[in-house]
């Protein structure tokens, strides 16, 4: 396919990551140019000092292995039926993905993971319920992908700086500590030649959910984020600074309306599918099927103690952002909405670490506190949008800014507000990872009644 998107993904590979990552090696506008794996998600063994793996420090093994996993699965998939090639477009690139190490730690404090959801291996425990899915041979090699003992930090800069000036999107789905990292030295490379940076990140006016007010993302390394994204307070060399106009944010604000309702997985992709409790028999299904319902297993069952069945595709609507958005246009695609938010970030509190302050005395997008409640109400309304039980769980009601700053660097992050729906990545979704058809008017009225 002509003018593919170059992507570097830099990933801490749990559930949403492996989704995600599956549904970039099935998405034709794309060609994968490096894997970058990171602290987060899952518990990395002795990983309590904070180190950059740059540096020839600790190892992130374990996500590798998570990233060998699927493709080892799409591999067996597709010898069992060739005929699906076509759907993996970047399964067998001409020029192999790279896979690297990141981050071994956040820039500055304790080490934190989210193994509580995630598991300890990263995929809900897939290796003690699946040790028929552990990766087969010497994962130091693998026919698919380059593996590297360099540095994450090395890779990235040395794709940015030999690729086509502003054609690569750099994709953060875990911290953003590797991208700091590379801001810290090679700004002026990533400046001049970054064509876009999507993140998914942050929790700007609905509850956080690694804690009551913090997305794990800008949890887990705060200070890279505050190094980044926090800009114009006044000493900053603009020089050095992230390129914010090429920098989009998909806050928990718009991920988690995007989910993949469990009955719809059972009814769609595999019928046996359940919890924990009852494994998945990979004997009578495909193996890329069987793969993501070893570790979608255990992710029902967490989900279900949250009171939705349900997961929320928080990784895949990044992917998505990245595919539908292309480097170099001055506006976002048609059906994607964003706002400039301005806001900081908590570092240290006690219980607000990784905390959005939003700054409400400059945001006029911002839905303060006190506000109108019917007239948010009736805005939620007029876009058919599901109400919040609290005013503070509603979605903020957009109006227009009243000035903006005249600057060289505007204040305020391109946060996106609203997408093609739900519904529409979803039907992308199956159709391309698993190649479900979501076509009928029965399958979409289905969708929203299927994850209540």
């Amino acid at each position: 396919m002509a003018n593919r998107i170059p992507v570097i993904i830099s990933t801490d590979p749990g559930v949403d990551d492996i989704v995600a990552i599956l549904f970039a090696l099935a998405s034709p506008e794309l060609e994968i140019l490096a894997f970058i794996t990171s602290f987060g998600n899952a518990d990395i063994a002795s990983s309590r000092s904070v180190h950059c793996a740059c540096n020839g420090t600790l190892s992130n093994r374990i996500y590798s292995l998570n990233i060998l996993k699927a493709y080892q699965a799409v591999s067996r998939h597709l010898d069992r039926f060739p005929e699906d090639a076509a759907r993996f477009p970047n399964f067998s690139q001409d020029v192999k993905p790279i896979l690297a190490r990141g981050s071994a730690g956040p820039l500055e404090g304790d080490l934190h993971s989210a193994q509580y959801f995630h598991g300890r291996d990263g995929l809900g425990g897939i290796a003690e319920r699946h040790p028929e899915l552990d990766v087969e041979g010497d994962d130091s090699q693998h026919p698919q992908l380059t593996i590297t003992d360099r540095s994450g930090l090395e890779v990235a800069s040395e794709l940015i700086r030999d690729r086509p000036s502003r054609t690569i999107t750099y994709v953060a789905l875990g911290p953003l500590t590797d991208l700091a990292w590379l801001m810290a030295d090679h700004a002026a490379l990533v400046r001049d030649r970054i064509g876009r940076i999507v993140c998914m990140g942050g929790a700007l006016d609905v509850p956080g959910n690694t804690s009551p007010v913090a997305e794990f993302n800008f949890f887990a390394d705060p200070f890279a984020v505050k190094r980044l994204l926090i800009q114009g307070q006044g000493i900053e060399d603009p020089h050095v600074l992230l390129p914010l106009d090429r920098f989009v944010l998909l806050p928990l604000d718009i991920t988690t309306p995007h989910e993949l309702p469990f009955p719809f997985y059972k009814e769609k992709v595999d019928p046996s599918f359940e919890t924990s409790a009852a494994p998945s028999d990979g004997t009578n299904k495909p193996p890329l099927t069987h793969f993501t319902s070893s570790f979608l297993e255990k992710t029902r069952e967490v989900m279900l103690q949250f009171g939705k069945d349900a997961m929320e595709l928080h990784d895949i609507v990044a992917v998505w952002c990245a595919i539908e958005n292309p480097p170099g246009a001055d506006t976002l695609a048609p059906g994607w909405q964003g706002r400039k938010r301005v806001f900081d970030i908590e570092r240290t509190g006690e219980l607000t670490r990784g905390m959005v302050i939003v700054d409400r005395r400059d945001d006029l997008s911002a839905y303060a506190p006190g506000a109108n409640r019917a007239a948010v109400q009736a805005e939620l309304d007029k876009h058919d949008t599901r109400h919040g039980t609290w005013e503070s769980t509603a979605l903020p009601a957009l109006v227009e800014t009243e000035h903006t700053p005249k600057d060289l660097h505007p204040r305020g992050v391109l946060c996106v507000h609203a997408t093609p729906g739900p519904d529409t990545l979803l039907a992308s979704l199956a159709k391309r990872v698993w190649g479900v058809d979501v076509q009928t008017e029965e399958d979409i009225l289905l969708i929203p009644q299927m994850s209540l």
